[in-house]
């Protein structure tokens, strides 16, 4: 399906990441594996190689526009192009809102969201030198479309990713670059701190079997159930969608709806407070949108 492709994933020395990885170069890709630690993205290169694949390692903290260059030099370098780009790394640091720290919040957005944003624009740059078009995959998360309790900067961080891609999308059109946004549900590291995920982590760390109401219902699988989109979107087929949030995980495939109006009142000359608490009683409060990830495990 990939054959002769070379593919960038940030992020893929461990779980979501190294799973896309793997599955591209089953898929007939060669992979550059992004990682901030030099053993474990060694690691993940060697494992690809014993199973027949090409892979190279890029070792950096992605966020600062050297790490994105580096990537994309490596694939250049080591197999002389690069068809897609999947911006995956990142990080977790959970709090409360009045418990949350300058420094825990500003690394999830330099590695989140900044991190999309440098790789974002080295691609950009290269797909438009080329000329050849190519696949930007985003990753972006169900916390940042619904909001979660403790996840201050990482719901602030998805919630950012979402918009680049479909900013990005229209953007790139013109050079051919299809522009998506994952929406991954598993049991990775990354969600272990979620109350009532620890336990399911632990258990699919195992090796034992996900309940059927986790993958059918909440739709939260492995790493290995989230990685086939990441190839789908890479295939001819997948490169003619974009401006997309598609949510996968376990047995369930989504399709997320971007925001807009659902309710509207107009009023020549605009509004007064108390005009606004009549409109508001009478229709608006009739649409209020839920907020929240349902977790009932």
């Amino acid at each position: 399906m990939l054959d002769g492709q070379v593919h960038v994933v940030t992020g893929a020395g461990r779980g979501i990441g190294l799973a896309m990885a793997r599955a591209l170069v089953e898929a007939g890709a060669s992979v550059v594996v992004n990682d901030v630690d030099a053993q474990v993205a060694e690691e993940a290169v060697a494992a690809i190689r014993a199973s027949g694949g090409q892979a190279v390692a890029a070792v950096a903290a992605i966020g600062e526009a050297e790490a994105a260059d580096l990537c994309i030099a490596t694939a250049l370098e080591s197999f002389g192009r690069m068809d897609g780009f999947i911006a995956n790394a990142g990080v977790l640091r959970d709090a409360i809102l009045w418990k949350a720290t300058d420094e825990d919040f500003d690394l999830v957005l330099r590695t989140h969201l900044r991190g999309a944003f440098t790789c974002g624009r080295a691609c950009a740059r290269h797909f438009r030198e080329t000329g050849e078009g190519g696949v930007l995959t985003l990753v972006s998360s169900v916390a940042g479309q619904r909001g979660n309790v403790g996840q201050t900067a990482y719901s602030a961080a998805k919630a950012g990713v979402a918009a680049l891609a479909r900013t990005w999308s229209m953007e790139l059109a013109r050079a051919g670059v299809s522009v998506n946004a994952i929406v991954p549900t598993a049991l990775t590291r990354m969600v272990a701190t979620i109350p009532g995920l620890g336990e399911a982590v632990e258990a699919a760390e195992r090796g034992e079997p996900i309940p059927h109401r986790l993958r059918n219902e909440l739709g939260i699988g492995t790493p290995d159930d989230v990685a086939p989109l990441a190839v789908f979107l890479a295939s001819e087929e997948g490169r003619r969608i974009t401006g997309q949030c598609i949510g996968i995980g376990g047995d369930r495939l989504s399709l997320w709806s971007h925001p807009q109006e659902v309710a509207l009142a107009r009023k020549d000359g605009g509004w007064t407070p108390q005009e606004i608490a009549r409109a508001w009683t009478d229709d608006l409060s009739l649409h209020l949108q839920t907020v929240g990830i349902d977790q009932k495990t």
